[in-house]
């Protein structure tokens, strides 16, 4: 079968939410893949940043196999080995206290919406059904309904309310604007450190440490969706990072297993997770035995390999390569370690066009906020390997029809 063949497979029996560029991909090794009829593309988005230690990483898929030979899943009604050791090694490393895993980045949104909610009733004293929990504007935190609910993009919406109630979104970046919306009533304040489905937007110097302050003044917990920026993306451990806070709670996700299996977690201090109760929350696979080999292995990587060094010193390189690309089309070029959006002028009509013309040339990007391409290459990328993508976006970019 060629490309062609399966992408009319898909077209036929698939669901049309997503639109993918057309190219079957079959294997991948680092940051290369390669598509059915044997093709070889750089991968720059890395699975939305799950695979940050590289496609089918040895040493993660060695541990997969190992692991699902002795035990896959027990449920949490028993305890597991695997378990124990993750608990421990990854609250150590992320000097965090308590940890609760699941499987998908949505789900450690939901689990600590659920958290913070009872922890303001049960310890801030906030009246029943009148928490208030504050995002911002472009936000994505995931699909599910409640977290759509509180999105302000109104694709993500458009048809399928009623969606749950006590959210307030406010602008991102705005320290003030947060000051301003807390009430009596608000429990949290959740925020993506650097906002990467809205287009790379990095907010300004000391607006963490800004909101950092402004939770802890008013007993807000402040919870830092981690789910991409974390593990190493931002060439520091967490984003958070950069200016030196820690949050209350911190979600991750992706990266967590090396894009092997679906792992996320949420890290927090004591006094948010541990309102929760046995029955009241839990999930059939997460923490299962596999997941936790698997992100044990994950996390051994990123600090053994010096993937976040890595991310630190190459993510500077590659951001002022493409800064020096002379282009009639480039508006800005943003970002933090391996996680860098270009921003082309919004008359262009769309960074669509300019992705499947990078694709052609071996190098697989996606639009990201219609204007926006994000280049997040797995961590283990090279500086040979990143002058080889810059030869091609400059190609591109330079191109004026």
């Amino acid at each position: 079968m060629n490309t062609q063949d399966y992408i009319e497979i898909e077209n036929k029996y698939g669901a049309k939410n997503y639109k993918p560029l057309d190219v079957v991909i079959e294997r991948g090794e680092g940051v290369w893949v390669w598509d059915v009829e044997g093709k070889k593309y750089l991968d720059c988005l890395a699975a939305y940043s799950a695979v940050n230690q590289g496609h089918c990483h040895k040493r993660i898929v060695g541990k997969l196999k190992e692991q699902a030979e002795k035990l896959c899943i027990t449920s949490r009604a028993f305890r597991n080995n695997q378990l124990a050791h993750f608990y421990k090694e990854i609250c150590e490393l992320t000097n965090s206290h308590m940890v609760l895993p699941m499987n998908s980045g949505a789900e450690a949104v939901e689990t600590v919406i659920k958290a913070v909610r009872k922890w303001g009733y049960k310890v801030k004293g906030v009246p029943e059904g009148k928490a208030e929990i504050i995002v911002c504007n472009d936000n994505f935190h995931g699909r599910t309904l409640t977290i759509i609910g509180f999105s302000t993009e109104e694709q993500y919406k458009d048809g399928f309310g009623p969606f749950t109630p006590g959210f307030k979104a406010i602008p991102f970046g705005d320290a003030k604007a947060l000051e301003d919306a807390i009430t009596e009533n608000t429990v949290a304040f959740m925020v993506e450190p650097i906002q990467g489905e809205a287009g790379v937007i990095v907010p300004p110097e000391g607006y963490l440490k800004d909101v950092r302050r402004i939770c802890s003044d008013n007993r807000v917990a402040l919870v830092f969706d981690e789910i991409q920026t974390g593990l190493g993306r931002t060439g520091k451990f967490f984003a958070e990072e950069h200016e030196g806070v820690e949050s209350d709670v911190t979600l991750i996700g992706k990266a967590l297993s090396g894009g092997c299996y679906p792992v996320s977690a949420v890290l927090s201090n004591e006094d948010v997770l541990g309102v929760f109760m046995p029955g009241e929350h839990g999930s059939t696979f997460g923490g299962n035995p596999l997941a936790c080999a698997v992100a044990r292995e994950a996390l051994k990587v990123l600090v053994e390999e010096n993937l976040v060094e890595n991310a630190r010193d190459l993510g500077t390189y590659f951001k002022e390569r493409l800064q020096a690309i002379d282009s009639p089309h480039v508006q800005d070029v943003r970002g933090k370690g391996l996680l860098i959006g270009v921003e082309l002028k919004h008359e262009l009509g769309g960074a669509r066009p300019f992705c499947e013309k990078l694709k052609e040339k071996g190098l697989l990007c996606k639009e990201t906020h219609d204007h926006v391409i994000r280049f997040a290459p797995p961590l283990v990328i090279t500086k040979e390997e990143i002058d080889w993508a810059v030869e091609r976006v400059a190609e591109v970019l330079a191109a004026t029809d």
